[in-house]
């Protein structure tokens, strides 16, 4: 199999601008990249820059998207406001998704997907909407931790976008291996993952599918760890009045500073490895259509 007919795996690239700080940002950047083509699939990080979309970016623009500081965080909405400008955008899941469906990629990893925010239940992120419409199989570590995670994934259900634990019965809690939340369906390799989306897609059926595998072992952080974290965190936005996009990078920086960087090495270790789930998956894809 040459280069050019690899599977393609969508990554986006608002963690490389509003998730981590430089060098960081761009270290694991080059790390999903690196662990998409360890297996076997060709990365194609999104984002648009100057105006343009860019389907897969250069060594050069990863490096400049890591270190400007005038990226737009772009959803869906964003999209033709950016490109319309001429500006620079970060793509967000439900951006991404919709770009990358564009692009004809049908597998994308990311971390953890946005949902329903903890007390603020009109808050909801496009991610959701964008899941119930676009046939893009998202494969992450559940919803982010500092989210309403049973609102959340209540939401997926009305929305009706299946759930696939990933070598689990439970849906993971983003930092920690369990949520106490079942996932739709249990999936232990590659192949069933495929074989679930291919019959979707010979249905007809709308919109993706979310693949949630949970952060390695080794990494996990504690739930009640990361939970005292995130509630002080939303404690401080909410008396800061910190709400809508401005809400997550300023609650992950909390987290970040109340565990001393343990939720930091947590949220590498599932971007890497869910960047290698995804890519095993692209590839079972490719091989049943």
């Amino acid at each position: 199999m040459t280069q050019n007919l690899l599977p393609r795996v969508a990554l986006e690239s608002t963690v490389i601008t509003h998730g981590l700080a430089y060098p960081a940002n761009l270290r694991t950047a080059q790390d999903m990249e690196r662990s998409v083509r360890e297996g076997g699939a060709e990365p194609s990080t999104i984002a648009i820059i100057n105006g343009e979309i860019k389907i897969g970016l250069t060594a050069g623009e990863l490096e400049y998207l890591a270190t400007t500081k005038g990226a737009r965080k772009c959803s869906v909405r964003d999209i033709g406001i950016v490109i319309g400008l001429g500006g620079d955008g970060a793509t967000t899941v439900a951006a991404t998704m919709f770009l990358a469906a564009r692009a004809g990629i049908g597998v994308f990893a990311t971390g953890g997907i946005g949902g329903v925010h903890r007390g603020h239940p009109f808050d909801v992120s496009a991610d959701l909407t964008e899941l119930s419409r676009t046939p893009v199989t998202v494969v992450c570590a559940g919803a982010k931790a500092l989210l309403d995670l049973p609102l959340t994934f209540e939401h997926l259900e009305t929305l009706g976008v299946p759930v696939i634990g990933f070598g689990t019965d439970e849906i993971p809690a983003f930092y920690s291996r369990r949520s106490g939340l079942r996932a739709d369906v249990r999936a232990d390799t590659a192949d069933e993952v495929a074989r679930i989306i291919r019959a979707r897609r010979a249905l007809g059926l709308p919109g993706g599918e979310l693949v949630c595998v949970p952060v390695p072992e080794a990494d996990e952080l504690a739930n009640d760890v990361a939970e005292a974290a995130i509630v002080q965190a939303q404690a401080e936005a909410d008396a800061q009045a910190i709400h809508g996009a401005a809400a997550t990078p300023f609650m992950l920086g909390r987290i970040a500073a109340l565990t001393e960087g343990a939720s930091v090495r947590a949220n590498t270790a599932l971007l890497a490895n869910n960047a290698r789930v995804a890519a095993q998956i692209a590839r079972a894809l490719a091989r049943i259509e």
